[in-house]
């Protein structure tokens, strides 16, 4: 009897901490970390620097909802990006603007935000998004990453995240139409999954770079610099 509760106890042990470390690599996959295999934690572009560019398939269709600059932009970003994700949120806030000023204004690259939720609150986060008028969506999405923390840590992050919704004129039967509303969300989580099956996306953020035709997947937070200098060996050739 005691052998059996004690084998009991034990499976119980192992099951638990099972979860533990697949809850533990999502939590730090969406805080911008991942675990090698021999169990040491580094930052997500440390992990991706072997293969900081991966050239991916020329025929691959990708979004082209969400776009910030001229269409005519000779090379295009885009961002594979979730709302609860804090590198995602360092991009968005500090990059992006150096992005604009130095590219995107002077027609030379566009920008397209590509929502990748990676839990439950980023996909209400996306789905009133959606909600948006068109000229309001960066301004919506601007407003999420900027109170990231506030609705992220949030006891119910779908409250915050209408009362958000309520500041862009979406009331809250409007809003919770928006969250139910199953044909927007199959799209996101088609994109999501073509950027897993199709790009090789393993985290967040992660761009794809599109130039003449080539693609290339660019994993992990970037610097403005980094940016710059793709940007400009790009239109360089």
């Amino acid at each position: 009897m005691k052998f059996e509760k004690f084998i009991k106890n034990t499976s119980a042990f192992v099951a638990a901490m099972a979860v533990f470390f697949l809850v533990g690599g999502f939590y730090l996959s969406m805080k911008g970390f991942v675990m090698n295999p021999d169990g040491s934690i580094v930052l997500m572009p440390q992990a991706m620097a072997k293969d900081a560019v991966q050239t991916i398939p020329d025929n691959i269709v990708l979004p082209e909802e969400h776009v910030i600059g001229s269409k005519n932009a000779p090379v295009t970003i885009y961002e594979y990006s979730s709302f609860g994700c804090y590198h995602c949120a360092d991009f968005h806030l500090d990059v992006l603007p150096e992005l604009k000023k130095e590219f995107v204004d002077k027609g030379v690259l566009k920008v397209v935000f590509v929502p990748f939720p990676i839990d439950k609150a980023s996909m209400d986060a996306a789905l009133l998004a959606e909600c948006m008028p068109k000229d309001k969506y960066f301004a919506f999405v601007d407003l999420l990453f900027k109170k990231q923390r506030e609705w992220g840590l949030a006891r119910n992050p779908q409250k915050v995240l209408k009362q958000y919704a309520a500041l862009s004129g979406i009331n809250s039967e409007k809003a919770d139409i928006c969250l139910n509303n199953d044909d927007e969300a199959r799209e996101i989580l088609m994109n999501r999954q073509n950027g897993i099956s199709q790009l090789g996306i393993q985290g967040t953020p992660s761009f794809v770079i599109s130039y003449k035709g080539q693609n290339e997947l660019i994993p992990g937070m970037q610097s403005f610099e980094s940016f710059s200098n793709i940007i400009k060996q790009k239109i360089s050739k």
